[in-house]
């Protein structure tokens, strides 16, 4: 499975992974763990493209693998928003999400656009497990209290969902240069400031308090640690029962395509994960910055994070980035071939309950952080870039907009850059009126069909402009 576009769906063939079993009529996935997102997709191209419908597959975790995955060839296409929702709930504790995730699969490749039909019981019941896991995701992060032993930090959760993996990977982005480790019944996480391996886990009754986790770990730890770095077996298996994890799965699944950018903006992000120029920092999970290919000649810039956004650490991915992407598609851009990023770089929200609510930033808070989209301008040198909102173009701009009377028309500054204003996609979720929904929707793909064309306009002139000019 792939998003539209996406190379990764090419040719699918003879698979070499094990998968497969036979149970009577049924065709039997064994997936290597609950969070096997590269497994399941794998067999899901498989089994879509060799016509096994919902009914005929039954999914497990763990057990003998003997048949390879059968012989298929040819492409498939579904939206990055299936993709990112089912990443999402892959990682969910519930045992029938791998089925129902191949069906909504199943359905889209058919023709249904099944993230349309918001009430339809499926896709309800799969967006749930997605904001459950996220909600979890969150809620982990919040309450991990971390014990020093030694120069580790150590800690003990029970996640309410499989969202250890992508935790870990985040914090090891985010505290590089500190060692720790989170046991969970589900598995453990270590990080040695250098490489993040994953294991097995130890039941809550071998940790009821502080005291003996802290004895449980001097005891265990060189045995785990040598367990997560080559299979080997360990002591205890009844609490130490799970293989080691793959090492490269993405934190929350391959919700956009991954940064193409210059070895300067690299490190100017490295540096940005550091960033205190304002306050935004303390409350944030990290600093979200720019992603998309160093010869990108459309930059992308939005107000900031979300809530998804500022949890996964790339930009545009929540609700309103799925919505751009559709957006993106109908107007016949390639969101591989533009650069995405905010006027501020840190998710800014006021808690309420168990949810974290958007506030607009502040102009001060903008300007501290135009350090910042300066860097990614000067770096990749855009043709055009386009302002979606009013934070957005007070960046850009350097004053305040009015949207409507800027809106849809290039506007030439001083420096030789082209600026294209247009509305933040998460205005096209707030308008409660279906008619008028649709109508702003359709408003929003004739700007970006604009900035297609502008751009194509420009690169025909460069074609067509003699040496020298």
């Amino acid at each position: 499975m792939a998003p539209q576009g996406d190379p990764i769906a090419s040719q699918v063939g003879l698979e070499t992974a094990s998968l497969w079993g036979s149970i009577g009529g049924m065709r039997h996935v064994v997936l290597d763990s609950e969070t096997d997102w590269d497994g399941w997709r794998r067999a899901t191209r498989a089994l879509v493209l060799a016509g096994f419908t919902p009914d005929d597959v039954l999914w497990s975790v763990g057990g003998d693998r003997a048949d390879p995955l059968p012989e298929s060839t040819g492409t498939f296409n579904v939206s990055r928003a299936l993709v990112a929702l089912a990443g999402l709930a892959i990682q969910a504790r519930d045992p029938e999400r791998f089925a129902l995730l191949y069906r909504l699969v199943w359905r889209a490749n058919g023709g249904e656009k099944v993230l349309e039909h918001t009430q339809d019981p499926e896709f309800r019941r799969a967006n749930g497990l997605a904001l459950a896991v996220r909600a979890e995701a969150h809620r982990m992060r919040t309450n991990l209290r971390f014990l020093p032993v030694g120069d580790l930090f150590l800690s003990w959760y029970a996640p309410a969902h499989f969202v250890l993996e992508a935790n870990a990977q985040l914090l090891a982005r985010r505290f590089p240069a500190s060692s720790f480790a989170i046991l969970t019944p589900d598995g453990s996480a270590h990080w040695d400031g250098a490489a993040l391996r994953f294991a097995a886990g130890v039941a809550h009754a071998a940790v009821p308090d502080d005291d003996a986790l802290q004895d449980w770990w001097r005891s265990h730890h060189a045995a785990l640690l040598e367990h997560a770095r080559t299979g080997s077996s360990v002591p205890e298996p009844e609490d130490l029962s799970e293989s080691p994890r793959p090492l490269d799965r993405p934190p929350v699944g391959p919700v956009v395509l991954p940064v193409g950018a210059d070895d300067a903006l690299l490190a100017a992000m490295r540096e940005a994960a550091d960033c205190r120029r304002c306050h935004l920092y303390q409350h944030a999970t990290q600093t979200v910055f720019g992603e998309g290919p160093a010869d990108a000649r459309i930059m992308l810039v939005g107000e900031q994070p979300g809530d998804q956004e500022d949890v996964i650490g790339r930009p545009f991915v929540g609700p309103a980035g799925q919505l751009l992407d559709r957006a993106l598609e109908d107007a016949g851009l390639d969101r591989r071939t533009v650069y995405v990023t905010n006027a501020v770089k840190h998710f800014k929200f006021v808690p309420r309950g168990k949810r974290r609510i958007h506030q607009t930033p502040e102009h001060g808070e903008i300007t501290d952080c135009k350090f910042w989209l300066d860097v990614e301008l000067v770096r990749l040198q855009p043709w055009l870039l386009v302002a979606m909102g009013a934070s957005a173009a007070r960046a850009v701009l350097g004053r305040a907009v009015t949207i409507g009377r800027e809106r849809g028309r290039p506007i030439q500054l001083p420096d030789g850059q082209t600026v294209f204003v247009t509305v933040h996609p998460s205005f096209l979720l707030r308008v409660p009126d279906e008619d008028t929904k649709a109508r702003e929707y359709q408003a929003f793909v004739k700007d970006l069909a604009m900035v297609r064309e502008l751009v194509a306009d420009s690169a025909n002139e460069a074609i067509a402009a003699p040496p020298g000019c």
